[in-house]
């Protein structure tokens, strides 16, 4: 075997898959029938869990562990410093969404995400087999803990510097996002988002070049081509996100399904219109007005996201894709409406043809 083929079967057996094709957390796309399906076909199930309490993530855990048949991971988002509220400016964004919604309430960007620290403490509790953090790096505290029960920690990582970080923290794995991928950014310091984004064939070979442990290559990754050239590029695994985001299993929105089927790259666009945190969509009407030069920037994350709240669910009731938050990676299109199950073990086998890897 090459050295290519022997450290990613390395890795398959230190983490029992079957293929080194995982699924990605994403925070509200991340139903339990998703990585069931992906779980029983070999691979590594996910959740992203930013925006569930504690009970929830329990219950999503208990739900893969009875039906699904493989490990998973749960991951959560390390919270920002508390955002500067500025009222003027709020009420100017306010006023701007009130064209694409219902009217947005005063205190609606008084909401606040569910507690972190409980968030970790349901994982600990939980002891799934892995955990993965974004946004940064698990407080060294909790790292510990996460060693004292053996539960394997990967950091999603932007940059090499991030990457370097997260080794010298205690990640055992970094999952290297390029800036094709869909959904947010996962830089460590938000004001750099936009500034330090890297295409995945840059970012790739340089972390791996970095650090010592296994990296997971993601971000534009939908077929086997791109599996087939992350682990070329020196990645022990690649993760899909948006390419199994149409897969049934995935229970998205039609509206949003559809749109993905008809996204070219360069229909989609990183802004912070949606969250306060830089992410990428597709360009849709909204986002489009939302970072026109007459529109007012941005509320801070999670004002922004509290802010954009109605305007989202409204349009999730109705089916309106240009006022929902259609994430999207920038291989959109490549994404198939067929089994989760199928996709991937039809990737990894066009994957290893391309490879010339025996089954």
């Amino acid at each position: 075997m090459s050295p290519y083929q022997v450290r990613v079967e390395s890795f398959c057996r230190r983490f029992g898959l079957k293929m080194p094709v995982l699924l990605a957390p994403m925070a509200g796309a991340s139903p339990p029938s998703l990585s069931i399906a992906v779980m029983n076909a070999g691979s590594l199930g996910a959740c992203g869990a930013l925006l569930m309490q504690p009970h929830e993530i329990v219950a999503w855990a208990e739900e893969v562990r009875v039906k699904g048949n493989g490990p998973y991971q749960l991951n959560l988002w390390i919270p920002d410093p508390a955002p500067h509220r500025d009222k003027t400016h709020e009420d100017a964004v306010r006023a701007f969404l009130d064209r694409f919604g219902p009217p947005v309430p005063v205190t609606a960007g008084d909401a606040e995400p569910p507690d972190f620290a409980a968030q970790c403490e349901a994982l600990l509790a939980i002891k799934p087999p892995i955990v993965s953090s974004v946004m940064g790096l698990y407080p060294p505290e909790f790292v510990a803990k996460l060693k004292q029960v053996g539960i394997i920690w990967f950091a999603n990582i932007s940059t090499v510097a991030e990457a370097r970080a997260a080794e010298d923290a205690g990640a055992d794995v970094v999952v290297a996002q390029g800036m094709e991928a869909g959904g947010h950014r996962g830089s460590f310091n938000a004001a750099e988002a936009e500034r330090q984004q890297v295409g995945l064939f840059a970012l790739l070979p340089a972390v791996v070049d970095a650090v010592k442990i296994p990296v997971v290559a993601t971000g534009g990754i939908a077929d086997g081509r791109g599996v087939a050239a992350a682990l070329l590029l020196g990645a022990s695994a690649a993760q899909i996100g948006t390419g199994l985001l149409r897969c049934p299993e995935a229970k998205l929105h039609p509206a949003w399904a559809d749109a993905l089927a008809h996204t070219a790259p360069e229909d989609t666009m990183v802004s912070r219109v949606f969250s306060g945190r830089a992410g990428r969509s597709i360009a849709t009407e909204y986002v489009r007005a939302a970072t026109a030069p007459n529109a007012p920037p941005p509320a801070p994350y999670p004002v922004q996201r509290a802010l954009t709240a109605l305007m989202r669910t409204e349009a999730q009731k109705i089916g309106d894709a240009n006022r929902m938050q259609v994430w999207a990676g920038q291989s959109a299109r490549l994404a198939r409406a067929e089994p989760a199950g199928k996709v991937l073990r039809e990737i990894w086998d066009g994957a290893r043809d391309l490879l010339g890897w025996s089954a």
